[in-house]
């Protein structure tokens, strides 16, 4: 079984997230949570961090990631970790893998034609914020 991830990235005050606009398949074109493979040998947050990096060159100083959910998709024989954070400095997300863009946390996540994920990251961003209560600074 392949196992990936996925790792919602907000800013402090919580109203932004971190999305990337994916340019290989599936969903190319399209805005995601950064997120990609567990290597073997590799837990699942050790994989999140490095994934984490990767993509934006965030590290363990920057965020601290909570899991959140784990999905199972049988018949693509693959299994999900969903990790959260919330930045704590000032660092900005930067990398060469995908475009990296901030969108507004209230965004329709449902919406097919803009985000991946068949609609789960209305699912998945629903639920994410609330393992962050207490990190975000809602002014």
């Amino acid at each position: 079984m392949r196992k990936l991830n996925l790792i919602a990235v907000y800013r402090a005050d919580g109203r932004q997230l971190l999305m990337c606009r994916r340019r290989k398949e599936p969903y190319r074109g399209l805005l995601n949570l950064v997120g990609g493979k567990v290597e073997p040998g590799e837990t699942d947050e050790a994989a999140a961090y490095r994934e984490l990096f990767e993509e934006t060159a965030l590290t363990a100083a920057d965020i601290r990631l909570i899991p959140v959910m784990e999905l199972r998709y049988f018949a693509e024989d693959f299994s999900l970790s969903v990790y959260a954070g919330t930045l704590t400095g000032r660092t900005v997300p930067h990398g060469d893998e995908n475009e990296l863009l901030w969108v507004d946390a209230d965004s329709d996540f449902a919406d097919c034609t803009r985000f991946a994920g068949e609609g789960n990251l209305l699912h998945i961003l629903r639920i994410a914020p609330r393992y962050l209560q207490g990190e975000m600074n809602h002014d």
